[in-house]
């Protein structure tokens, strides 16, 4: 299985955007998880005064989350792809919600600008090619003292979790992919997990790109060992 990177994983996610939403209503407490790591972010209130950026916004689930947790924050969101970013600017939303067509490699170049109170990055950092330089991009966004959640799937390392993954993935996701047509993103989906890195080894990342009290925190449900929300800081 090979995996897609930047515009090839752009276009990919171009083609699917109509039928996404579709497909992860299908994953129990997918919509209820991004709420969970939403309110991890730790951002006091409603969210009044606080700057957000919810990079990797794709159709908007991330952002309803975030718009649901904190429904008076500045939230900008940014997606590479552009037909996941105009299904997610097309969704009525509450509060106003700026979108930004940009990757996470070049949100200063299409206009994304600091200092931000808090980033959330939901099912990103695996489908980048250098997460490091992507991190301390983040990093330099957010203010002293500002908050970073990565909401991901990443393998807990322990060999039943890898083979649930994998059975998932053989079972319902590869064959609904082809069916519907986005066979090569869902078998990307499948092998970006099984290569990244394990939750320990993300949680070491984060620390080695400057972010502190970094936690490693689970999800509930038949994700467990499988996404988790990870948390960490700038220095103030």
């Amino acid at each position: 299985m090979t995996l897609l990177r930047d515009e090839a994983l752009a276009g990919a996610f171009d083609r699917a955007a109509p039928r996404y939403d579709t497909l992860v209503a299908l994953n129990p407490g997918y919509h209820a998880h991004l709420r969970r790591s939403a309110r991890r972010l730790g951002l006091p209130g409603d969210g009044a005064g606080a700057r957000v950026l919810d990079v990797g916004c794709g159709t908007g689930a991330s952002t309803a989350a975030l718009r649901a947790v904190l429904p008076r924050a500045e939230v900008t969101a940014a997606d590479a792809s552009a037909g996941m970013l105009a299904r997610a600017a097309g969704k009525p939303w509450a509060a106003p919600v700026t979108f930004v067509h940009a990757s996470a490699e070049r949100l200063a170049e299409e206009g994304v600008r600091g200092p931000f109170d808090a980033v959330f990055a939901a099912y990103l950092l695996r489908n980048v090619a250098d997460p490091d330089a992507v991190l301390a991009g983040l990093r330099g966004l957010l203010a002293p003292g500002g908050r970073l959640v990565v909401h991901e799937y990443a393998l807990s390392g322990r060999r039943a979790d890898r083979l649930v993954w994998n059975a998932v993935c053989r079972g319902f996701v590869a064959p609904l992919g082809n069916a519907l047509g986005d066979g090569a993103l869902y078998r990307h989906l499948w092998r970006s997990v099984v290569d990244f890195d394990t939750a320990g080894a993300f949680g070491q990342r984060l620390a080695r790109a400057g972010f502190r009290d970094v936690r490693v925190l689970p999800l509930p449900g038949w994700q467990t060992g499988i996404t988790y929300t990870f948390t960490g800081r700038v220095p103030a």
